[in-house]
């Protein structure tokens, strides 16, 4: 696996890099530090404590436009940016990840469609991985940024051979919330489970945290909610929900337009409420 002079890789439990790639089952590929945890937490508890099973994760911008107060409201984004890469290496201790790359691409250059080194990276994770699931961040999320990581995760996962494609893509909430799919677009990840360990991996990241946001709390609130308002006809059957877009098919056919396919579920809502509307004109 080849990656650029710029990327970090850690492995928690000291295993030899092909080793510590080769076993990944679930693989997450977000934009910044703390991504993974937010959005892709389904995968992370899937693995926890699991032989058969394990989290990889890719971290693939450098992390230094990020908001800051507080203790590091002087911070450089040099400081900040280094101390983003340890505040993700002690999330993935926690979490048992296999591995986690951070590549440390510039924004801008991850939202470049010309820019190859970032597809590059991810291809090669890609192929030395294979893993079953991948997570992603959904193409319809307000984040420029976490848009480009999605394009060029698609795109190198689509100049993969189709029998080294991962089985199921899935497009997570972070910048946008997916409650406004319809129920039947909507794939459904419980994260009930082990909430002790969900807060323990929102709570690395002080610089985020600290610094301004309290994701933490956000992120746990939308889980709640999720499970709350899923169903006003039932009890809830899971206390945290989130929400993910199928991506899969765009991954099988890399025939299918991105924007064509993103926008039909934003047409199908529009029928929906439409169709609700008539019913009682």
């Amino acid at each position: 696996m080849k990656l650029n002079p710029k990327a970090d890789l850690f492995i928690p439990d000291g295993k030899a890099a092909p080793e510590a790639v080769a076993r990944t089952t679930h693989l997450g590929i977000g934009a910044h530090q703390d991504d993974l945890e937010f959005m892709a937490y389904h995968g992370i508890a899937e693995c926890f404590h699991r032989p058969d099973r394990w989290f990889g994760g890719v971290i693939v911008t450098d992390g230094k436009g990020s908001s800051r107060a507080g203790p590091y409201k002087d911070w450089t984004d040099e400081q900040v940016a280094a101390e983003r890469v340890q505040e993700q290496r002690r999330a993935a201790t926690v979490g048992e990840f296999s591995f986690v790359a951070q590549l440390g691409f510039p924004s801008k250059e991850v939202r470049d469609a010309k820019a190859a080194a970032t597809r590059d990276d991810l291809r090669s994770i890609l192929e030395a991985a294979r893993p079953e699931v991948v997570y992603l961040h959904n193409p319809a999320d307000k984040h420029q940024t976490h848009v480009g990581v999605t394009l060029r995760a698609l795109e190198a996962m689509r100049a993969l051979p189709a029998d080294r494609r991962p089985a199921r893509v899935l497009g997570c909430e972070v910048w946008r919330s997916l409650d406004w799919l319809l129920d039947a677009d909507k794939v459904v990840l419980p994260v009930s489970q082990r909430l002790n360990l969900a807060a323990a991996l929102n709570g690395v990241f002080d610089t985020q945290i600290t610094g301004g946001k309290r994701y933490d709390l956000a992120v746990m609130g939308r889980r709640l909610a999720n499970a709350t308002f899923h169903d006003a006809y039932s009890s809830d059957a899971e206390t945290h929900l989130q929400w993910a877009m199928d991506l899969t098919p765009l991954v099988r056919d890399p025939a299918l337009d991105i924007e064509a396919y993103t926008l039909g579920f934003v047409d199908r809502l529009k029928a929906d409420i439409s169709a609700a509307i008539r019913k009682s004109l």
